[in-house]
């Protein structure tokens, strides 16, 4: 009896050990370690750069709904063929490239990115509610990465007309100590604006497009917009 209670033991304290290390391993692995591809039933704005990009060559005639579906996946395999890569119907890294479709990540929040995403921040919403000045900071992170904008943190706030804080001088001023604290809080992942790419204040936009975009909701003076 006694040295099947060892025996127990020994196989009870080696089970605890694999499920410690299983824990370990799936607690230390990053989640984004794997590389997101678009392929039949990915959704979203990559999808829809996609589709529009094959409509544009003639190689997809369904709509440009965001949905990879079985018809953008044979055109995707078309588009492959023709670019002499492998057809698998997905729109991995190779492809994208070769559609001219680039999507950029968010930037570490070293002290150069905090000082850039600050100064806009200030400049666009140097009286909004906190919040809302956070909100500012995570739209201009969304949209690098976004298909229909560029994919570095300068490209997206130097953009040729895409704020008129950059050409009506707003920009070189004193930075207010709160977009510091905002600029933080949007590189480490926060975004009030619910997935925002556009902003505006209703109140003085003359901007007509602007007013067509879906809202998602309003902070302070500004309506946060897909």
């Amino acid at each position: 009896m006694q040295i099947s209670r060892q025996t127990a033991v020994r196989a009870i304290s080696v089970l605890l050990l694999h499920l410690f290390t299983i824990a370990a391993v799936c607690f230390l692995t990053p989640a984004n370690t794997a590389e997101t591809l678009s392929k039949v039933g990915s959704r979203g704005e990559e999808v829809k750069a996609i589709q529009q990009e094959l409509k544009d060559r003639g190689l997809y005639q369904g709509s440009v709904d965001g949905i990879f579906g079985s018809a953008t996946e044979e055109a995707v395999k078309k588009f492959q063929r023709q670019q002499g890569l492998s057809a698998d119907g997905i729109a991995g890294p190779q492809t994208l490239k070769k559609l001219g479709i680039t999507i950029g990540s968010i930037p570490q929040a070293n002290e150069a990115n905090v000082n850039l995403l600050a100064r806009i921040i200030s400049a666009e919403a140097r009286g909004e509610v906190y919040e809302g000045q956070v909100a500012v900071g995570a739209v201009i992170l969304n949209r690098i990465e976004h298909p229909s904008f560029p994919d570095t943190l300068s490209g997206v706030i130097y953009q040729p007309g895409a704020f008129t804080a950059i050409t009506d001088g707003q920009f070189n001023e004193p930075v207010a100590e709160s977009a510091y604290r905002a600029a933080r809080d949007a590189l480490n992942g926060i975004d009030p604006s619910g997935g925002a790419i556009y902003y505006y204040n209703p109140d003085k936009t003359s901007n007509q497009w602007i007013r067509t975009r879906p809202v998602i909701k309003r902070i302070g003076n500004h309506l946060f917009c897909s």
